[in-house]
């Protein structure tokens, strides 16, 4: 049995609480929130203990692994408070905003041995299951060019990149997750409509010779049909993922056919959002009790928040940005 805790008490916050406590290989033994009554009805709400204060947390409910779920531009101090008194961690994106605290962080970690995960459950959605397994059979041929497409309504935060850095950061993870390294990043970037950098649009080159576009947007709505859309083009084939979850197609260069994946009527697991973290866990605890490596290392973080700082040095020069 491997004993959780949680740090957060928030709206995403509430799906830690139910895949720990839920789960029967872990125990949901504590959960921290900065509102106490807020996390004392969260507490209650999954029969566990809130706490008020992170040592008494670590102290009293001893846990095997913390993860944390705290507001996105808050991350910093109490996730390095954490590496510190020798915690093991699954952590939300985005890892920090800073690149010198992500590096604070990562070398922290690698001294006290932390297992430091983050939590791009993206990748384990089905439809990108399924890209990632074609791509390395080489259905594709050779990688030609990458799309990502995100947007919906604004997070507003304290930082004018909160899309680029919060939310646009599934999008570096999952094109580099499919194409390879990103070599390149030449940024436009538009904050007509509140201030902040709100819509962004990207031009990459990959490492393998590979083009690709991103654009993110906290100008849309969650509610559009395919709000998400990715695609991959190689040389003998193209492949889309429509909305994470719900759609993915592999078509033949020449062939007027394609092969289709929807999730099935008794399917409801592989349609639902919410379950790629789940499954994101299920990898995560595998590796955690062997004492592997996770799944999805928190270097993944800083490497996502290093592409966005070449997207931010880009917009604010007017040039081509080259990422190592």
């Amino acid at each position: 049995m491997t004993r959780v805790a949680i740090v957060g008490a928030g709206g995403w916050g509430a799906q830690h609480a139910r895949i720990f406590a839920g789960r029967a290989d872990t125990e949901l033994v504590g959960i921290l929130g900065r509102t106490p009554e807020k996390t004392a009805a969260r507490a209650a709400a999954y029969g566990t203990t809130p706490y008020p204060d992170l040592d008494r947390l670590l102290a009293e409910a001893q846990p095997d692994l913390v993860t944390v779920c705290l507001p996105n531009e808050d991350h910093f101090e109490p996730t390095l408070k954490l590496i510190e008194a020798g915690a093991n961690l699954l952590v939300e994106k985005p890892l920090v905003f800073d690149l010198e605290e992500a590096d604070r962080l990562l070398e922290a970690a690698d001294q006290q041995g932390t297992f430091f995960a983050i939590n791009f459950n993206h990748r384990y959605a089905e439809p990108f299951l399924r890209a990632k397994k074609a791509i390395d059979e080489g259905q594709l041929g050779d990688l030609v060019f990458l799309t990502w497409r995100f947007g919906g309504e604004a997070n507003r935060g304290r930082s004018p990149h909160a899309n680029l850095i919060e939310t646009q950061c599934h999008g570096f993870d999952l094109l580099e997750h499919l194409g390879g390294p990103i070599a390149s990043v030449a940024a436009q970037m538009t904050d007509k409509t509140y201030g902040a950098f709100s819509t962004i649009a990207l031009a990459l080159k990959f490492a393998n010779g590979a083009v690709g576009t991103l654009l993110g947007s906290y100008d849309s709505s969650y509610a559009y049909p395919g709000t998400q859309h990715v695609e991959v083009n190689g040389t003998q084939g193209r492949l889309t993922v429509d909305d994470t979850v719900r759609r993915f197609t592999l078509s033949r260069a020449g062939e007027e056919t394609r092969q289709v994946w929807e999730a099935g009527y008794f399917h409801d697991e592989a349609r639902n959002f919410h379950a790629t973290f789940d499954r994101h866990v299920e990898a995560l605890l595998t590796a955690f009790r062997k004492g592997e490596p996770p799944p999805i290392h928190a270097r993944a973080g800083r490497r996502a928040l290093q592409l966005a700082h070449a997207a931010i040095e880009s917009f604010e020069t007017g040039r081509r940005v080259d990422v190592s």
